[in-house]
C-alpha cells in the first residue's frame, strides 16, 4: 500500500527542499531573513554559493533540469562541509555541519532519482513523447 504513494511523497520532497534550499540564496543575496548581526560572509560565498542556493533552489523545487542541479547543489554543500565545517570537529552533529551534510546527500538522491511527478521536467518529457506518437 505504501508504495502507491512513493512518487507523491518523493515530489513533496524535492518541492520543499528546493524551497527551503532557495532561502539560503535569498540570506545571502538580499539579507532576508537577515543574517545575524556581526555575520559578513566573504564576497565568493555571497556570489556563488547564493547563486547555486537562489537559482539551484528554484529549479528543484519546480523541477526543472533537476539533475543538473541538484548535482551542482550537491557540490556545493559538499564543499561547504568540508571549507566551513570539518576543520572544527569530525562529527557533523559536533562542527555544526549537519544541515551541509543532509543537504548534500539529499541532492545526490535528487541526481540520482531525477524530478518524478509534479515537475516542468515531467511536462516537456510528457510534450516530446506526444510530438513522436503523432
Amino acid at each position: 500500500m505504501p508504495d502507491k504513494y512513493e512518487k507523491y511523497a518523493y515530489a513533496l520532497m524535492r518541492i520543499m527542499i528546493g524551497f527551503l534550499f532557495l532561502w539560503h540564496g535569498t540570506q545571502k543575496y538580499f539579507n532576508f531573513p537577515p543574517l545575524p548581526s556581526g555575520i559578513v560572509l566573504p564576497f565568493y560565498v555571497v556570489a556563488i554559493g547564493g547563486t547555486v542556493e537562489f537559482i539551484g533552489g528554484i529549479l528543484i523545487c519546480i523541477g526543472l533540469f533537476t539533475r543538473i542541479a541538484a548535482f551542482i547543489a550537491c557540490g556545493e554543500m559538499a564543499y561547504a562541509y568540508w571549507t566551513a565545517h570539518a576543520h572544527r570537529a569530525i562529527l557533523p552533529l559536533v562542527n555544526m555541519g549537519e544541515l551541509a551534510v543532509l543537504y548534500c546527500f539529499v541532492f545526490l538522491f535528487i541526481f540520482a532519482h531525477g524530478s518524478g511527478i509534479w515537475s516542468v521536467d515531467s511536462i516537456f518529457k510528457r510534450r516530446h513523447k506526444s510530438e513522436f506518437t503523432e
